[in-house]
Order: C-alpha cells, then structure tokens, then sequence
C-alpha cells in the first residue's frame, strides 16, 4: 500500500489522500519511490476539478516528479537511479506522482542533474523548466541581451518567477507584469528592472500598438497575449506557454505581416527527450539556487489539496513543493 491523492468522478467529484494497493499501479517499465513532487497551474485544475485536465478516471495527480528508481526493466535505468519526470500525460491519463510510488515508463525519464537535489528539481518543475524552454525559443530566434525590453507576464506565479530570475541573469532588460502590486519587491528581487500593471495588457485592446518589447514570455494568453503581441518590436519574438486569462487569442495578423513578430509556441508536455535535456542543462548552468529558494514554499502531501485551492484562487506565488517522503 502507498499514499497518494487519487482523484475520483464516478458519483460526482472527489479529490481525497488515500492509501492505494500498489496491484492498481499502472503499466511501465520503471517504479519510483517519489521524494517530491510540486503543484503547478495544471494540477491545480485537476485537483480543484475547474478544467478538463483528466482524461481517464479515477486519476493520481501530479505531472512531476523526482525520486528514486526502485523496479526498472527499462535498459537505461538501474535501481538507486535518481530520476526527475515532466508531463507525457501523466496526472492526466496516467497516474501521476503526488504519491509515495508512481510506475512510469523509462523514455519519459530525464536523470536527476548533479546540480540539483530532488527537491531542487521540483522546485524548478515543469513550470521552471517551461520558462527554460521559453528562454530558449527567444535565444534561438534571434533575441540577445540589450536588444530591449523582455516582457514577463503572470510574473508571480512559476513560470514568470522562473522566467524572470532567469533573464536577468543572462543580462536581458526584464519588465514583470502582474496585478499584485505588494510583489513588487520579490519581483525585483528575482531580477525584474521594473513593473506593469497586468490590467493595461489584460483588457481588450487595438490590433497595432507602440512597439516595446524585444521579446515576451507569456503564460497568460487571451486578451494579455494579443496585448503582448501588438506591442512587440520588429523582428521581435513572443514565446506562449500557457492560458491563465484564457484559451482564446483575439488578434489580428498585422503584427506578424507588419512587424515580422514570430509567435512561438512553447510545449513541455510532449516535448523530445533531447529538448527536455538540453532544458535542464541549461537550468543547472543559469538558474540561480539561492533565487530560486525564495520563491519556494513547501507543503506536505497530506496539505495538497487546500494548497491547489489556493493556487487556483490566485494566493500562491513563486513554487509550491510538495515532500513526498525522505
């Protein structure tokens, strides 16, 4: 038996810490015995049931995950293999790793860099490791330090926490937009050089505006993410990674013919296990270990729901980290 937050829909929601036999453990070549794992924006939904994240009931929840490999008939891991895990659908038609043990398969895994410990990774988890591959996407379409002003939006939550400590390391101009005006401080602390108030992006707003930022990470989408878009410069690169405003994007394709933006879209679910990688060596190269324990806040497991609730109602900044066992 091991403890995990299973979540159940058979007569009406139910989200619950329970003991689980492991015979319902599902089908991989690799077990885990997690150490942490974390709450991000996705398993808020699926914990508080406010989106459909869950495909196949009932569910575990947690998209990430580091731990031990305890069972592996998967030829690249060993037992005592320290192993970090994003995505591929797991929390959502795969049981996930808020619980003591997950069962996994092997090509999902990424090693534990040596640079950080397991509750490090998690701390970083898919959000940090989003906002890495959003970096990336403005690094590799052309967007250097001193090229201007880079946009960070939903900046308190863990991408933009993630994505700003991450810029201002590199040396880019970071301008933090967030409707929390008391995170000033904490988020010029992570490197932010000023900050815009959320709600001049987050409004309906014209299709062609001034031109700013050199670049943009967006987690935000709708209205803010076509805000974003018009106010970027020529040449300028936006990398879209979420949709915490909204799945819609009501734009035009004025920025994109006029300005020759290019609108990047940033998936860390799917991503190959080469993208996955190059990700995380670069995190364990740039990200700040110290910054990054400011914006960490731990839970337990047995706390994971209340926490998810808080999350979803916009109370949470930075990381939430969840200590599994160890």
């Amino acid at each position: 038996m091991f403890k995990a937050l299973l979540l159940e829909n058979a007569q009406g929601f139910h989200a619950s810490l329970t003991q689980v036999d492991e015979s319902r453990l599902p089908t991989g070549d690799v077990t885990m015995a997690v150490a942490y794992s974390t709450l991000n924006y996705k398993d808020g939904l699926a914990i508080t049931n406010t989106g459909p994240v869950v495909r196949h009931w009932p569910m575990v929840a947690g998209i990430d995950g580091a731990g031990t490999v305890i069972e592996s008939s998967h030829p690249n891991w060993q037992v005592g293999d320290l192993v970090v895990h994003n995505g591929w659908g797991v929390g959502e038609t795969h049981w996930g790793c808020l619980a003591e043990k997950a069962r996994l398969k092997g090509d999902w895994l990424v090693r534990l860099p040596t640079a950080f410990t397991p509750r490090q990774a998690m701390a970083i988890g898919t959000a940090g490791y989003t906002a890495m591959l959003c970096v990336l996407a403005l690094e590799d379409h052309g967007v250097k330090p001193g090229a201007g002003e880079v946009l960070v939006t939903g900046a308190t939550g863990g991408v933009g926490s993630v994505a700003i400590a991450l810029l201002a390391r590199l040396g880019y101009t970071v301008v933090a937009a967030t409707g929390k005006a008391s995170e000033e401080a904490y988020l010029k602390t992570l490197g932010a050089s000023s900050i815009v108030d959320r709600a001049t992006l987050s409004a309906p707003g014209k299709p062609f505006q001034k031109e700013r930022w050199a670049g943009v990470v967006d987690a935000v989408g709708s209205h803010t993410l076509a805000n974003a878009l018009a106010q970027t410069r020529y040449g300028g690169v936006v990398a879209a990674c979420g949709l915490a405003q909204g799945l819609d994007l009501p734009t035009t394709v004025m920025p994109f013919i006029l300005r020759g933006v290019t609108l990047a879209g940033v998936d860390s679910v799917m991503a190959p296990l080469a993208k996955r990688q190059r990700a995380w060596d670069r995190l364990a190269q740039d990200l700040d270990l110290a910054l990054l324990e400011t914006m960490v806040h731990e839970v337990a497991l047995d706390d994971c729901i209340p926490q998810a609730q808080a999350l979803m109602a916009g109370r949470v900044r930075g990381r939430v980290v969840v200590k599994i066992q160890g």
